[in-house]
């Protein structure tokens, strides 16, 4: 028999509704494969019989001859951003280290309700700000890839959501949650040759989930394929009373609605995303998801997103900003770490609390949030960036005149090794440049493996869509890997 570990979700599902093995069966596999894998640091914490406990449940109900829940038998990856009931929650940050929430997330409840289990709470960049997973305060998520050279250097497996992609790559667990900024989703998935979502803004709900900027994240899923991504991001969405973002919209049948046939759409190839230093390669898989497109049936046209080039600035304005306001509430007094000096005011327990509470990453970018809300710089900064994010998601809307979707890489780069841009902030954020302008306009964008670099590392490609068409968005990138056939993976030496 197949190791349980190799197969999806929807292989999962469909196993487990046709008796081919039981949910424990499938729980304990994967169960074991994560006590195996210490090495890549992927799970913060491990929830074994949490996983049990779902999957005997669903043994239960299919003994009974109850209709099966969407997801029964399918065991999951938690981000530790999404708070759950009895199981720490600490954004990655020694500033909630300790904090055992007794309240659950609305999207991890969603799949909870629809018959997930959970494996266990999955290592992130700190507060969600970073791109290599290198800001965790409990050490460095390690990608499962290496390079062909022969070397065993380390690699970045993406952020903020490099817990989530490593552990898929790895065989640890069949999907995962994630949250997506400004690309947390779809750069960890490119570096690790898996894919994910970004719905649109409100699509999920993000009450429960712990704060980075409020007007920017949004939760989706990780997953082998395109079709597990839809399946699970099925259960996760709806709308939500908690959360005044959330979308008032009944949650489309993603799944039953897949179709590679294009015929009739036209894809938008944005001319600014050619930037200057792009690696051949990449050149090349994007051409080569062209031809893919277009033998889909896909009409390719050129368009113009000319604000492009101002979003990675004005989203590191705005995000920043909004962190600084949402991490306030991490003062040591209610929850979480409290550092208090001997004969040490409230004014010194709060900086105490949070020089030692939150990591470099974090400060620097309250910091930068700070500066450019402050008086006699707001509306030099702050201001200017939220009308160019207005400009940005003007370029979009113009665009969608000509055409239905958007292709791009995902990153300008593959995986890249730990330490290796650690030292210059703005070599790290320029990981975001092709995945922010579609989160400053809060359309659904999705990255696909497209293929492997020189060094034997995946690459992705990146589709996007209008508001609400996570549909068409989903239809597009299973064009592209029904044509890349990518089933690479990474070989196992942790």
């Amino acid at each position: 028999m197949t190791d349980l570990t190799d197969l999806g979700i929807a292989a999962i599902r469909d196993g487990f509704r046709a008796g081919d093995f039981t949910a424990r069966d499938v729980a304990a596999a994967f169960n074991a494969n994560i006590a195996a894998a210490d090495a890549l640091n992927a799970f913060l914490v491990k929830t074994p019989d949490h996983a049990l406990a779902a999957a005997d449940a669903a043994d239960a109900a299919r003994a009974a001859g109850d209709a099966p829940k969407p997801l029964a038998g399918v065991p999951i990856g938690m981000k530790d951003l999404f708070c759950t009931t009895g199981v720490a929650t600490t954004a990655a940050s020694h500033i909630l280290e300790g904090f055992v929430p007794p309240y659950e997330s609305t999207v991890s409840q969603n799949l909870w309700d629809a018959g997930a289990g959970m494996l266990g709470k999955l290592n992130m960049d700190q507060f969600a700000m970073g791109s290599s997973n290198e800001t965790s305060a409990f050490g460095n998520v390690i990608s499962p890839w290496r390079r062909n050279d022969g070397g065993n250097a380390a690699l970045a497996p993406g952020g903020s959501s490099g817990g989530s992609s490593s552990a898929v790559a790895a065989r640890l667990c069949p999907g995962a949650t994630g949250t997506d900024t400004g690309g947390s989703i779809r750069q960890p998935a490119a570096f690790t040759g898996i894919s994910g979502i970004k719905p649109t803004y409100g699509r999920c709900s993000r009450w429960g989930t712990i704060a980075f900027a409020s007007s920017l994240d949004q939760a989706g899923p990780m997953a082998r394929d395109v079709r597990d991504c839809a399946i699970m991001l099925g259960a996760m969405a709806g709308f939500d009373r908690k959360d005044a973002t959330s979308l008032h919209l009944d949650v489309p049948a993603w799944e039953a609605g897949l179709s590679a046939n294009l015929t009739g759409k036209r894809i938008g190839i944005p001319r600014e995303y050619r930037v200057d230093g792009m690696p051949a390669e990449i050149e090349a898989l994007w051409q080569q998801g062209i031809d893919w497109l277009r033998d889909a049936g896909a009409e390719i046209v050129e368009v113009s997103l000319p604000h492009t080039k101002y979003a990675l600035p004005a989203y590191y304005i705005i995000a920043p900003a909004e962190a600084s306001s949402n991490l306030a509430r991490y003062d040591g007094v209610r929850y979480g770490l409290r550092d208090l000096p001997e004969g040490a005011g409230l004014q010194d327990m709060y900086a105490a609390t949070r020089a030692d509470g939150f990591g470099d990453e974090v400060k620097r970018r309250i910091m930068i949030g700070t500066y450019v809300l402050s008086a006699g710089f707001y509306d030099a900064y702050y201001t200017q960036a939220q009308k160019v994010r207005t400009l940005i998601a003007r370029d979009f809307e113009r665009a969608w005149e000509q055409c239905d979707l958007l292709l791009t890489p995902t990153a300008p780069s593959a995986a890249f090794g730990l330490g290796e841009k650690s030292d210059d902030p703005i070599a790290m954020y320029l990981n975001d440049v092709f995945t922010v302008p579609s989160s400053l306009a809060g359309l659904p964008a999705m990255s696909v493996p497209g293929g492997l670099d020189h060094q034997g590392l995946p690459l992705g490609l990146q589709i996007i869509g209008r508001p609400l068409d996570e549909q068409g968005v989903l239809n597009a990138s299973l064009a592209i890997e029904e044509r890349a056939g990518f089933v690479a993976r990474p070989d196992r030496w942790w």
